[in-house]
């Protein structure tokens, strides 16, 4: 076998690369959203002892980057298994899924 049949073996075809970025774009998309919210979650602050909505804020902000994080991990499913994408791409749903969960336990007490 020579060097260049092994390059062409490797090589992905373009239509399998343009469906693999389209995959990455949304899933990006989705992944920004979901940071979103989370980054809501972990800013929100109570004011003083009056504000007593801070731990649901936080807690809705949570349950929103959660949801999101869960649609983005099934839509990350279909694309590994129906396009080819990167298993890695599950480490991103995972690492902001736990940090929501966090955030839901962990929530400010004014």
């Amino acid at each position: 076998m020579t060097e260049q049949e092994t390059v062409e073996r490797t090589r992905r075809p373009l239509k399998g690369a343009v469906a693999t970025g389209l995959c990455a774009v949304i899933l990006l998309a989705l992944h920004v959203i979901g940071g979103f919210f989370l980054l809501n979650a972990l800013l929100v602050e109570s004011q003083g002892p009056w504000d007593d909505t801070v731990t649901d804020t936080a807690r809705m902000m949570a349950v929103l980057a959660l949801v999101t994080e869960l649609l983005a991990a099934a839509i990350t499913m279909a694309f590994v298994a129906l396009v080819g994408v990167r298993r890695w791409w599950f480490a991103i749903p995972a690492v902001l899924i736990l940090a929501a969960i966090a955030r839901m336990v962990f929530a400010p007490v004014p």
